[in-house]
């Protein structure tokens, strides 16, 4: 039998997507927040924004979930990138996130990549 493990969704913001950025590649599983724009329910597609980036959203696969244009969400998928170099993320799993405070997110991030950095180093060194 395969071993199919499910990747995680690396945690980042809007803002580091982007063609050159790491996270911009074919396949990469991501972890998203932001403001639902639009949807969709006829194609089941969404767009997200936070500050001046968005990102679109296939919501195909997700079950027991209603989008209200004007909240805030969470998304964790495979991006998908287009010929034009226009990204989908291929939504796994969804929730709402109301409430949440973006600009201590966006930093809790930031911290979660620098600590991660750190004991990369650390682990590599032993």
């Amino acid at each position: 039998m395969a071993n199919s493990q499910i990747e995680s969704g690396a945690p980042i913001t809007l803002q580091e997507l982007y063609p050159s950025s790491p996270f911009f590649m074919e396949a990469r599983s991501l972890r998203v927040t932001g403001l639902l724009k639009g949807y969709s329910v006829e194609t089941a597609i969404g767009v997200i924004e936070d500050g001046d980036r968005s990102l679109k959203i296939n919501t195909q696969h997700l079950r027991d979930i209603s989008f209200r244009v004007g909240s805030v969400y969470q998304f964790i998928g495979d991006l998908h990138i287009e010929p034009n170099n226009e990204a989908i993320l291929q939504a796994r799993t969804g929730r709402n996130v109301d409430g949440i405070d973006m600009n201590l997110y966006r930093k809790t991030v930031e911290l979660l990549r620098q600590f991660l950095d750190v004991e990369d180093n650390i682990n590599m060194v032993e």
